[in-house]
């Protein structure tokens, strides 16, 4: 019997923090750093979309079926490896990789990356910059505050040098 349950209780002691049903917004974030260093992708650049895509709800759902913290429509999360899009670690996990695979495709332009993961990559891939829907632009607009004010709160506060 004590041979059954060690392994059990040695994996939930060595499971991430993020790795609970209901985590908190901590614990999310966290999960963005971790998954966002990882792939090499700026942690601000993951929470703005986010911000933008749930308001960091976990059980977020849009009027076109996309699910999660990161909005993930069920064919992208399923391509990226959320079989559960409503796990939080799961779903910034996939959602991460599916922002690396955007990156290299649009070569870190963080407009056309954003553009893309609003509108659909194979879209924004035909268009680049020149689209008009705008519906696209103010998604890549809010996604750009968001990411300029994260990058700004990281740096910490600015100092003024008295003259």
């Amino acid at each position: 019997m004590t041979k059954r349950i060690l392994p059990l209780v040695l994996l939930l002691f060595a499971m991430p923090p993020c790795a609970h049903a209901q985590p908190d917004a901590s614990q999310a974030e966290q999960c963005v750093r971790r998954y966002a260093a990882h792939y090499r992708v700026q942690p601000e650049l993951i929470a703005a979309l986010i911000d933008i895509e749930s308001r960091w709800n976990p059980r977020a759902v849009s009027n076109k079926g996309a699910m999660g913290l990161m909005q993930l429509m069920p064919a992208t999360a399923r391509r990226y490896g959320a079989n559960h899009p409503f796990d939080v670690e799961e779903n910034i996990a996939a959602g991460t990789r599916y922002v690396t695979a955007l990156m290299w495709e649009f070569h870190g332009d963080i407009r056309l990356v954003s553009a893309a993961y609003y509108a659909g990559d194979r879209w924004v891939s035909q268009k680049q910059l020149n689209y008009s829907n705008l519906d696209v632009v103010a998604y890549v607009e809010a996604v750009r505050l968001r990411y300029t004010m994260r990058k700004r709160a990281a740096k910490g506060p600015q100092r003024r040098w008295m003259q």
